[in-house]
């Protein structure tokens, strides 16, 4: 990327020379504005809302029946009969309460109503805190009558499983490219590079995107960094960008840094000001975990930086943890009589230990050796030389072959789970003489190495595994690293079962 010549001064009265120009040339009509899609998403708001407000004040009575109408009554040193006009109270403060989580985590905000995977983390989040806060109330306060604590455990579980339910129906609705294109922002580039191409590249996978790209504006120069794909065109030159975007009725306006000066990207951000436009800017310095740059203060001054990632902070690592130990003990207890079937066909086509221990590289580059079941000859791999395993590969035993088509080698790898050396879910684990060569072609290759490294994770059940492209996989497991959440893993965990191609 080319270095920008030196800023040179901007004063107030170089806005106000370049807006009177630009100003001429306009024609006389009203001001713009984005009245229609602002009345239609606060429309949109105030009917999830009004949805939110019945599904949880009716999981409040749904919990209320399941404690005291059911034979849940008889549990408890708190059994007492209660009946529902005393409890009305205890209802509606609890349903309040949840309501009131579920508006501070932002559950209403339109850029959530396509994006299901954060809808689902921030109803689990706001009610597992609800459970907290309306359990302390009760302690505090000493309502009368008490707070049943099986019925607020009841009512947290019953709140996430209707509030799912009922915002993965409004999520099926709104997907539909009807309602999509109303809550998608049209979409302006002022110059373009391959990272906006690669992120346009993966929107039209899928309907449920939130932004609809209209067009790319020439920067100064009159260059793009590269080109955009064919349902991208080109809207014209910076010079007439308040024309185009009044033309084009552009809802965000994205800058690609780096393709203008200093002043050229002040006076932009003025005009989308002016044209009530939202601006953002492409960070080219940052072509990695975008998704964690947080804005940071240090004595008054801005500082743009990666900010934590989702496994950073400890309530999402015991999460993790508690799942990752669950997981492994089911999977012990379920897959032994496999294992152990499979070692014995091994002991049988090849003598030798049936178990095979390797080096691998796993959280912040610490190694351990993870354990498969052997597939291949004893002699397979020269010693001090790692092999890249590839397709129908000759060292592999026939055994070998059909428990790499299945995954079945893999299963041992749970000890290693439960030891706390991997997860069930996430980067696979390469050798270190491997990571050597990968860390110096790849970019951002040992990021990777931020989390602990995974059973599967979300490049094999996209079908990267085995002899497949590295620096593909690579993006994958950087996208789940910065998007990591509970449903993923187990989305993860669940397609696991389903795509077994390939073997790694």
């Amino acid at each position: 990327m080319k270095c920008a010549p030196p800023a040179p001064v901007v004063k107030d009265t170089d806005f106000a020379d370049v807006a009177e120009s630009v100003d001429e040339e306009l024609p006389s009509y009203s001001l713009r504005h984005r009245h229609r899609p602002w009345v239609a998403h606060q429309k949109l708001v105030a009917v999830s809302f009004l949805g939110d407000a019945a599904v949880v004040f009716g999981a409040m009575a749904c919990a209320y029946f399941l404690r005291f109408e059911t034979k849940l009554r008889d549990i408890g040193v708190d059994a007492v009969a209660v009946d529902f006009r005393s409890y009305l109270g205890h209802v509606l403060f609890g349903g309040a309460l949840m309501l009131m989580l579920l508006a501070n985590f932002r559950l209403h905000d339109p850029r959530n109503y396509l994006a299901i995977r954060r809808t689902f983390t921030v109803i689990v989040k706001a009610c597992s805190i609800w459970l907290i806060v309306f359990l302390g109330v009760a302690l505090v306060l000493k309502l009368d009558p008490p707070i049943s604590r099986m019925y607020c455990g009841i009512g947290s579980v019953v709140g996430i499983s209707m509030l799912c339910g009922w915002r993965w129906f409004l999520y099926c609705v709104l997907r539909r490219e009807s309602f999509a294109r109303m809550l998608r922002q049209k979409t302006v580039f002022v110059g373009w590079n391959e990272e906006c191409g690669r992120a346009i590249s993966r929107l039209s996978e899928g309907r449920a995107h939130q932004i609809a790209v209209h067009g790319v504006i020439l920067p100064p120069d009159s260059k793009l960094d590269a080109q955009p794909p064919p349902g991208v065109p080109v809207l014209g030159s910076y010079d007439s960008l308040r024309r185009i975007v009044r033309s084009s009725g552009a809802d965000l306006i994205v800058a690609v840094d780096g393709c203008m000066d200093r002043a050229d990207m002040l006076l932009l951000a003025e005009t989308c000001g002016k044209e009530f436009v939202d601006f953002k800017l492409v960070p080219s310095c940052f072509q990695i975990l975008a998704s964690g740059l947080k804005l940071e203060y240090f004595h008054g001054m801005p500082v743009l930086g990666v900010g934590k990632l989702p496994l950073h902070h400890v309530f999402n690592n015991a999460i993790k943890r508690g799942i990752d130990i669950f997981g492994a003990l089911v999977g012990i207890v379920l897959f032994a009589p496999l294992v152990a079937i499979f070692c014995i066909m091994v002991r049988f086509e090849s003598r030798g230990p049936v178990f095979y221990k390797q080096r691998r590289i796993g959280l912040n580059g610490r190694p351990f050796e993870i354990l498969k079941i052997r597939s291949m000859a004893l002699d397979a791999e020269a010693p001090g030389r790692a092999g890249w395993t590839v397709r129908n590969d000759p060292r592999r035993l026939k055994v070998g072959t059909f428990m790499r088509e299945w995954n079945i080698d893999e299963l041992p790898q749970f000890i290693n789970v439960l030891r706390g050396e991997m997860s069930l879910v996430g980067p696979r684990p390469e050798r270190p003489e491997l990571i050597e060569g990968f860390k110096e072609r790849i970019p951002h290759y040992n990021v990777r190495h931020n989390i602990k490294p995974g059973v599967t994770g979300w490049a094999q059940v996209n079908g990267l595994r085995g002899d497949t492209c590295l620096r593909e996989r690579i993006k994958f497991d950087l996208d789940y690293i910065e998007n990591w959440n509970f449903f993923l893993d187990l989305q993860i965990i669940v397609m696991t079962f389903f795509n077994r191609s390939g073997a790694c």
